[in-house]
């Protein structure tokens, strides 16, 4: 991951990003992907992702964990000379996990991941990340990573992703500055905007911030128990988490699963809305 990790700060840098194979244009997106094959699970890295994210260690993969093993390929894409935006400062706005069923630790997996649907949005342009999971020729799970790259926008754009509203309840988390690192160590996302206060100061940020894929994987871990076997989690992220700091989770029960939230205890202010949906 380390080179991968270089290519995608490179663009970044002033004076670097104006050099061939380095600069970033726009224009349309690559009809590229990146497969893995005959991937294995690490029972280990498994039960340190769902400690760190609050699930219970079992014979099956929790439910985000997938995103895990196709976060590389992502990065692979959109390092490539042929992708028109830099990774750095592309934001992840919406995410949206289908699992068909659950994923036992001993199956070996293909993973296939590529871009999509580049489209107006009213902050700039958004595009997908699409991920596709099987065992042994069947479908078991898929992703759609929705990403935001600022810029001129369009007022006619549709915006995000609306979720039925869950309030907080009562129920608040305590996140310690050091969660950003820890969860890069499991997750490889080693975005310097979640490490330290110095790299998220250099890049608009007053502290690191939480992963937003950790804050989904949380609220996953909190309804895991509720939760059907073939389900469809979705989620929009809003205001960033900054570390250390609170959080305040909501769910309630809708007619076909569970809206959720984590907002600011102080204020309210949104962080993230979701939903969970049975499939089928």
């Amino acid at each position: 991951m380390l080179p991968t990790l270089v290519k995608a700060a490179l663009p970044a840098v002033p004076g670097v990003n104006l050099l061939p194979g380095i600069r970033r244009t726009g224009g349309g997106l690559p009809d590229v992907s990146e497969v893995r094959h005959d991937v294995p699970v690490d029972a280990s890295h498994v039960g340190r992702y769902a400690d760190l994210c609050g699930f219970p260690r079992k014979d099956t993969l929790p439910l985000p964990y997938p995103h895990l093993l196709a976060f590389g390929l992502h990065l692979q894409i959109m390092t490539s000379g042929s992708f028109p935006f830099p990774a750095i400062g592309t934001v992840h706005v919406e995410n949206s996990i289908t699992q068909h069923r659950p994923i036992a630790l001993t199956e070996q997996l293909q993973v296939t991941a590529r871009p999509d649907h580049l489209r107006a949005h009213p902050k700039g342009q958004v595009f997908d990340m699409l991920t596709a999971v099987h065992s042994r020729g069947e479908l078991v799970w898929e992703e759609t990573s929705t990403f935001l790259r600022r810029g001129r926008g369009s007022q006619d754009a549709p915006g995000g992703s609306t979720f039925p509203e869950a309030p907080a309840h009562g129920i608040t988390w305590q996140l310690p500055g050091d969660l950003g690192r820890r969860y890069a160590g499991v997750s490889g996302d080693h975005n310097p905007i979640h490490l330290s206060p110095l790299t998220a100061k250099a890049l608009g940020f007053p502290r690191q911030i939480a992963h937003g894929m950790w804050s989904m994987a949380r609220c996953v871990g909190a309804l895991e128990n509720r939760l059907p076997d073939a389900v469809t989690v979705a989620v929009a992220f809003k205001k960033p988490i900054v570390l250390p700091g609170t959080v305040a989770f909501g769910s309630r029960a809708t007619e076909d699963g569970h809206a959720f939230s984590l907002s600011s205890p102080r204020d309210g202010s949104p962080h993230l809305a979701g939903a969970a949906t049975r499939v089928g």
